[in-house]
């Protein structure tokens, strides 16, 4: 083992745990390695940038922009509606509304799939008295399972033929992978009807725990006429007197002053709401003039009025916040919104508000004003639940919906028969899109996920330090080493789950692109095709199941589902073998 393999592992190691304990966000952590690798000399320049330009990478860019002009019009919320509205039974409303979503998966991308599902599917159960959480990490899994139908239905599956070009060899055709994907998929949703639906907690989401417990962590502070600060702005209080206080909003007689900013001035009798813990309220209560009024009679829905609403909405692994609190990310000033508590793995954060360090899959619950959907809705920094209802203009707009489906329709056919590449039939989409005004530049460019796509360009560069370094041969030999007594089975199953391992504490991008390397030595040094073992790794790197940082969809559906993170492991511990074993199956049977 080289000087160099030595410094390659142990920049891998390190990053991988950066990427497990989240240290940073996760597409500047890989970039971060990337660059450490290109100035010490491991790659060049060009292999340092080779992600940046491959075509796997540029096709899910323009994907985003596909999926989502299509999403915009609001097709698919009208059709998941009708779907529910037909039906009360819990599990038969479980089997019309996955089968269509995995079917959809395979064409879509599916994190606007499950952004855009997630409030409705929530709705429709609170109407009908059952619980969010036995719907939302199905419908994350199956669209999981049913991006692996074609080529086009996960990231991880473009960026492996991305990888196959780039490496001279040919690609993976649309429709090569639904011989494991159709298998998998049908699997899964009978697992999900039966088994899954009995290990499926029965929780409250989010917003109906803190409604409950409303009483707990909101208080009054009424200002009398001895407080030092009437007169002047909260902003010169808020370093002394109010120094631990979180603001939500003040009550001044028949008025209520929403959203609290630095310049609102203080008055006398006013009725300050804030978020608080018991700590906060025995501070306040020693100051001179504020008289500390505990157990409020302010419920969530006297705080929903007017012009102001509230939302739940979920930080997400590419967000600003992350590893800063709503105080230090000026969280009121950005938003114009006020945040009213935070949940993580089904439990409030019992501590200062604004003092909370936030960390991808936080819940939060904000009162914002009516415009705030509407101007972030395509935040990077979360994802938007709410229960509003989409706005009518989404619904006139049907027909440049489904005139958008069938732009997809035409290009996925025209991929199939093999007149155009993938890359070029999405550039030819995106172009007839913006060129008919289906969707603007500024509307497209809110889709793409640029942290995603920095992550995967990022791992391009990290994978060729692998195999530059001659790390990827050498674990490669050590795996084959290992697994020969079992045979060819025993390596397909040992590389499976050494990159479903990646794809749970890591992202399934990274593990994808630092698995294909290796998958490539393993099918040179046993003589046999590469392309069974590349199906592998593209099969193994979407299946995220156990864990709700592995794969996007888990973590979006984490907060309003009210999940504990052991939720994820007992349910999607049997469906991640599940899936393994026919995968593995299918792979040795058909390729070897």
């Amino acid at each position: 083992m080289t000087g160099e393999m030595i410094f390659v592992a142990l920049m891998i190691v390190v990053m991988l745990i950066m990427l497990l304990f989240e240290v940073m966000r996760a597409d500047f952590t890989v970039f971060s390695f990337l660059v450490i690798f290109l100035l010490t000399g491991v790659i060049s320049t060009e292999q340092a940038l080779s992600g940046f330009s491959n075509e796997g990478m540029l096709t899910v860019l323009l994907l985003f922009i596909v999926a989502g002009a299509i999403q915009k019009h609001g097709i698919i919320e009208n059709f998941i509606n009708r779907i529910l509205n037909d039906s009360r039974s819990p599990r038969k409303s479980m089997l019309k509304l996955l089968a269509p979503v995995a079917v959809s998966s395979g064409f879509l991308n599916n994190t606007p799939i499950v952004v855009t599902l997630t409030p409705i599917i929530k709705n429709w159960c609170q109407k009908n008295d059952i619980s969010p959480s036995k719907f939302l990490i199905p419908l994350s899994y199956m669209t999981i399972l049913g991006g692996t139908i074609t080529l086009i239905g996960t990231s991880t599956t473009l960026i492996v033929h991305g990888l196959l070009i780039q490496s001279g060899l040919e690609g993976f055709s649309f429709f090569q992978l639904s011989v494991v994907g159709i298998p998998i998929t049908i699997s899964g949703l009978i697992y999900i009807l039966t088994i899954g639906y009995l290990l499926l907690p029965s929780t409250l989401g989010a917003k109906e725990q803190i409604r409950q417990e409303v009483k707990e962590f909101l208080a009054e502070a009424v200002v009398e006429r001895d407080f030092e600060y009437i007169g002047s702005h909260i902003i010169d209080a808020s370093t002394t007197s109010l120094k631990n206080v979180y603001i939500i909003e003040i009550i001044r007689e028949e008025e209520r002053i929403f959203p609290v900013t630095p310049t609102t001035i203080i008055r006398e009798g006013d009725h300050l709401l804030f978020s608080g813990t018991l700590n906060t309220i025995a501070d306040l209560q020693k100051q001179k003039g504020l008289n500390v009024i505990t157990g409020t009679n302010e419920t969530l829905e006297s705080l929903n009025y007017g012009d102001n609403h509230l939302v739940e909405a979920v930080v997400s692994h590419q967000s600003s916040m992350v590893s800063h609190s709503l105080k230090s990310s000026m969280f009121r000033n950005r938003y114009n919104a006020g945040v009213i508590a935070v949940h993580r793995n089904n439990e409030r954060i019992k501590s200062r508000v604004g003092d909370i360090i936030m960390k991808p899959g936080d819940t939060l619950l904000m009162l914002c004003g009516e415009r705030f959907l509407e101007d972030h809705m395509h935040s990077s920094d979360f994802y938007v639940m709410t229960s509003v209802s989409p706005p009518d203009s989404l619904k006139q707009n049907s027909v440049k919906g489904w005139i958008a489906i069938i732009l997809l329709l035409a290009m996925v056919s025209s991929v199939t028969f093999g007149l155009l590449s993938m890359f070029e039939a999405m550039l030819i989409a995106v172009v007839i899109l913006l060129g008919f005004k289906l969707i603007d530049a500024e509307e497209a460019f809110s889709y793409i996920q640029v942290n995603v796509l920095l992550l995967i360009a990022s791992a391009f560069g990290v994978g060729a330090a692998l195999t530059q370094s001659g790390l990827a041969q050498l674990i490669a030999e050590n795996m084959v080493a290992f697994a020969r007594p079992f045979g060819i089975i025993g390596i397909i199953v040992i590389l499976y789950i050494v990159t479903n391992i990646f794809t749970e504490l890591i992202t399934n991008s990274a593990a994808a692109v630092l698995m294909f390397p290796i998958a490539l030595e393993i099918s040179s040094q046993m003589d046999s095709d590469h392309i069974g073992f590349v199906v592998l790794i593209a099969i193994a790197g979407s299946a995220s199941f156990i864990t709700p940082i592995g794969y996007q969809t888990n973590l979006i559906v984490y907060g309003p589902g009210g999940y504990k993170f052991s939720d994820y492991i007992k349910v999607g511990t049997p469906l991640s073998l599940i899936t393994m074993v026919i995968a593995t199956f299918i792979i040795y049977t058909v390729w070897f």
